[in-house]
């Protein structure tokens, strides 16, 4: 998620020299910190982002290898264990006793006294 924005903070470039580890720890939080000359904004100090690395293609290359037949169909055993069933069959009809089936009654804690 991602952060909310923070409000710029302005300092003047003499308490920018004074309180210059504090401010960087501010950039360093995510918050933008103006640097201003007799009340005119000059310039900003804010975080850094490493750069992300560049995509070196290649790599690999003969370190890994792709079976001939990695694409092959599947021998009859294999596949037949895909093509199982899942779930078991459903549950036959309970023999019927005359009565009708019921279901447990739930209890309250607070009626339980």
């Amino acid at each position: 998620m991602a952060s909310k924005p923070q409000a710029s903070l302005t300092v003047n470039i003499f308490e920018a020299k004074t309180q210059l580890s504090k401010l960087v720890e501010k950039a360093e939080r995510g918050e933008d910190v103006i640097i201003a000359r007799a009340g005119k904004p000059v310039a900003r100090l804010t975080q850094l982002y490493p750069e992300k690395p560049k995509i070196r293609f290649g790599g690999l290359k003969g370190k890994i290898w792709i079976a001939d037949d990695f694409d092959a169909p599947l021998p009859p055993e294999v596949l037949a264990e895909f093509e199982k069933d899942i779930f078991p069959a459903e549950r036959p009809e309970k023999a019927q006793s005359g009565k009708p089936e019921t279901k447990a009654k739930r209890f309250d804690d607070a009626s339980a006294t």
